[in-house]
């Protein structure tokens, strides 16, 4: 199944000359990770655009002054960030936001570029959406997607069920879109 930009802007709930700029590298994703019915590729479409701000972002925007949260990053030894500065270097980047030296070290063996050399690659729409493929697949979310397990995913890549209202109407969305 190759989507559209119409049909993506529909499903995302975006504007279409938005969707124009990502239809090939999201169509070359799906491709790729075998993202391939409609209920996968619905599922997809939905937190890939939550993540993203509809595909606006592909980083998170760090101000651990104005979000304290974000300092948690720092020193986490569970996502490699081990080294001073590493929480900001190593933030969510990408479609689904990427997060973790060990993260980008694995996206990067998986797709063939050193993203822990050079992070900021993940903004670029290609590793951006091939990313979040790689992050998909590898956590099983084909499968999830398969079984109509929409929260399941959201706490897959989220780690909760942050912003679930929105992936739900964005789901909503995309199933109505993508037939």
């Amino acid at each position: 199944m190759v989507l559209t930009a119409p049909t993506l802007a529909a499903a995302a709930q975006c504007p279409l000359v938005r969707a124009m700029t990502w239809v090939d590298p999201i169509n070359a994703t799906l491709q790729r990770f075998e993202i391939n019915t409609a209920a996968r590729i619905g599922a997809f479409i939905a937190q890939v655009a939550h993540e993203s701000g509809r595909f606006q972002f592909t980083h998170e925007i760090w101000n651990p002054a104005q979000c304290p949260w974000q300092a948690r990053y720092e020193g986490r030894a569970d996502l490699g960030n081990t080294q001073t500065g590493d929480g900001s270097r190593f933030r969510g980047r990408g479609l689904i936001q990427i997060t973790g030296r060990f993260n980008y070290r694995a996206c990067g063996e998986a797709l063939g570029f050193d993203f822990e050399a050079n992070p900021a690659a993940l903004e670029r729409r290609d590793y951006a959406a091939l990313s979040a493929g790689w992050f998909w697949k590898t956590h099983g979310c084909n499968e999830l997607a398969d079984a109509g397990a929409f929260t399941k995913i959201t706490r897959r890549i989220n780690g909760g069920l942050n912003g679930l209202a929105d992936r739900m109407a964005l789901w909503d969305s995309a199933k109505e879109a993508i037939v």
